[in-house]
């Protein structure tokens, strides 16, 4: 481990140093958010001695060990904000189920203990002192704000050719299942370190993919809800059409739980006007019969042998808890992909500067131009394995304005909704739809960078808006596959409620084995 990484994890070990003996007794492997929730609330545990456990498991095996990499940073004020909960719930104030239960947080949003870098050495000083509203109503819902994650450096869109859970300030995340593989991005150590068990629950960011895939290749939950139910201030954007925090975690109920703190109107975000009438607890509504008398619509995108026998065990599952099932076509939406590039490049140049505008003075860049150039400055550092051939097509783009750009994004959201995933639960007559996440894990690749194979199911609903679940389905040759829920705009509950049911009644959730690699026993026909 480099100098870098030792000064990051130092305030990790100064706090374990003062963490009592017994503390290092509380077992968190595998424990759910729920579990913990309800054993504070029973008085059986106290969230100093969590979150102490916690950082422990940092140390030991994001820090070294299997050497994660997960976690890019940790809050100097964690055992603080821990006993600050112990104390409030001593004194009957107790904030909410949430209270005293460690967080971590994707390393794009702020946090006011800690520098926000979205991966990037040019925002290595983005000490902003604030905290993202979405950030500060987990607070206010009493989360113990654990640190910040790794990610895919500027959220995977500098490069054509980038490599999933690489940053320049955190290196590459590595994936629990298998060491050599992706983690997928770009929420790659919120995904690595949810499901290593490194906190309760993490935080991610979605614009098209970023929450659900490395949720899916983690063997996790992971929701990217309908957009504007979730404040995007202070968070390093892409695109204001696109971009939203979401809940990752080891289960459905977990994810609900985190969530229901994340719902909520913020004014400097138009985009929430509203929220707060889908303001609730999430939680509450799960059952394990939900499935009972749904309509569900499926499609069936071209993939391997073994993913298809995981996804047809998958849909076996759904019709033994009692749903309905109709194939569906995927709808010819030709054209879709160039004109969500051309929203993601335009807005990207333009969110991006408004965004470095409010950094404090020590951060030097101020528009995507500077970026390019201190990353041209600083090539060896910030372009060892790819470029920034992305960035270079956004910055040729022609601003908000541009006739282009606007036909662009009402033809991207208008085949994504109504003629995609609106169209298909019509013609399925469907309250929801199901599909695979995405394919299984590739080998981790600096010289060539992402080798995406398999189906993927998040275009759709990232481009429309509308919300996205994956829920583990399972191992495919040892590696985690997850099976998507979409529904029509504000369906975020309902596709809690189906995907709770379909865990309790799959139970195909497998937990990480940190293997290096995958051994070769485990050939391509296995579902181990």
């Amino acid at each position: 481990m480099g100098g870098r990484e030792m000064r990051r994890f130092g305030v990790a070990m100064l706090a374990l140093a003062a963490a009592s003996p017994a503390v290092a007794q509380i077992r968190v492997e595998e424990v759910p958010a729920t579990r913990i929730s309800a054993d504070l609330a029973a008085g059986r545990t106290s969230s100093a001695a969590v979150t102490a456990a916690y950082l422990a498991r940092i140390a030991a095996i994001d820090a070294k060990g299997p050497t994660l990499r997960s976690v890019i940073a940790v809050s100097p004020d964690a055992l603080a904000q821990a006993r600050a909960s112990d104390a409030r719930r001593k004194a009957g104030k107790v904030l909410g189920p949430l209270d005293g239960v460690p967080v971590l947080i994707k390393d794009n949003i702020e946090t006011k203990e800690l520098p926000t870098t979205a991966g990037s050495l040019a925002l290595k000083d983005n000490r902003t002192g604030r905290d993202a509203p979405v950030v500060a109503q987990l607070r206010a819902a009493g989360a113990v704000i654990l640190g910040k994650t790794n990610l895919s450096e500027w959220a995977n869109i500098r490069s054509d050719r980038s490599m999933s859970g690489w940053s320049a300030v955190g290196g590459l995340v590595r994936n629990p299942y298998a060491l050599d593989r992706t983690s997928c991005g770009s929420s790659s150590g919120s995904g690595a370190a949810a499901a290593a068990s490194l906190a309760a629950v993490a935080v991610g960011t979605e614009t098209d993919g970023s929450v659900v895939c490395p949720s899916a290749m983690n063997g996790l939950v992971g929701l990217k809800p309908t957009l504007g139910l979730v404040s995007r201030t202070h968070v390093v954007p892409i695109s204001h059409s696109q971009d939203t925090p979401g809940p990752m975690g080891r289960s459905v109920a977990d994810v609900a739980l985190l969530f229901s703190a994340m719902v909520g109107e913020d004014p400097a975000d138009p985009a929430t006007k509203g929220a707060n009438a889908y303001r609730k607890d999430y939680a509450a509504g799960l059952r394990a019969d939900a499935l009972q008398g749904m309509r569900i619509g499926y499609w069936r995108p071209d993939m391997a042998a073994d993913l298809a026998a995981r996804f047809d065990q998958a849909l076996a599952a759904l019709r033994a808890a009692g749903a309905t099932l109709v194939e569906v076509k995927m709808p010819k939406l030709d054209g879709i992909g160039e004109a969500e590039q051309l929203v993601l490049f335009t807005e990207l140049k333009a969110d991006l500067a408004a965004y470095l505008a409010t950094t404090p003075a020590a951060v030097k860049v101020r528009t995507l131009a500077d970026v390019i150039a201190f990353n041209q400055a600083h090539a060896a550092a910030e372009m060892p394995f790819f470029g920034q051939e992305t960035f270079l097509k956004a910055q040729a783009t022609k601003g908000l304005d541009d006739p282009a750009y606007r036909t662009a994004r009402a033809t991207s959201q208008r085949l994504a909704g109504p003629e995609g995933i609106d169209a298909m639960l019509k013609a399925a007559g469907a309250e929801i739809l199901v599909t695979p996440t995405y394919g299984t894990p590739w080998l981790s690749d600096p010289a060539h960078g992402d080798q995406f194979v398999g189906p993927s199911a998040s275009e759709l609903p990232a481009v429309s808006g509308y919300p996205h679940l994956t829920v583990p389905m399972g191992l495919v040759n040892g590696l985690p596959a997850g099976l998507s829920f979409l529904g029509t705009a504000h369906s975020d509950g309902l596709l809690l409620r189906a995907g709770h049911a379909y865990e309790q009644a799959s139970k195909a959730r497998v937990a990480p084995a940190y293997r290096a690699t995958i051994p070769a026993n485990l050939g391509p026909r296995s579902l181990e």
